[in-house]
């Protein structure tokens, strides 16, 4: 009886939230995974401005970490690199080709593209050190925005 409820609690544990998946479908072992949800996680002011939607706001991970976008809301988000900013533009400087996922490191231009509900965006490499700041195309002013630093 032991023994079964030791194989249970495992198996449950599995199934947390964020937990990275045993059988590799949806998600990679070792992969970072951020929260995307602009009604789960209210605004905040971090050192680029305001942030909201993305959980962490700021992620601080190694270099050679993986991350990955996981869509909790039930309406689609993108989460896309606004490239040479140290900042958050007042306005939204996301086009169109944020609907698109592109790229494969942080360092290049990237976005998850469109990610409907429950959607999990490409993994991304940590390649290079500094800070990546990234928006959603629909809701950029919201703020949906958040920070990925790699040290």
């Amino acid at each position: 009886m032991r023994a079964l409820l030791v194989l249970v609690t495992i198996a449950l544990a599995g199934c947390t939230y964020g937990a990275p998946s045993a059988s590799g479908s949806g998600s990679d072992a070792g992969v970072t995974t951020i929260d995307v949800s602009l009604t789960a996680h209210a605004a905040s002011a971090i050192g680029a401005g305001s942030s909201g939607g993305y959980a962490p706001a700021v992620l601080t991970i190694a270099a050679g970490s993986r991350v990955q976008f996981l869509n909790a809301d039930s309406f689609a988000h993108t989460a896309s690199l606004v490239s040479n900013a140290q900042k958050f533009p007042t306005s939204s400087p996301l086009g169109a080709s944020a609907l698109t996922a592109a790229g494969t490191t942080l360092s290049s231009g990237w976005s998850s593209g469109n990610l409907t509900a429950g959607a999990r965006s490409p993994v991304l490499l940590a390649d290079t050190p500094g800070t990546y700041l990234y928006g959603c195309f629909y809701h950029y002013g919201a703020p949906m925005r958040g920070a990925i630093v790699v040290r």
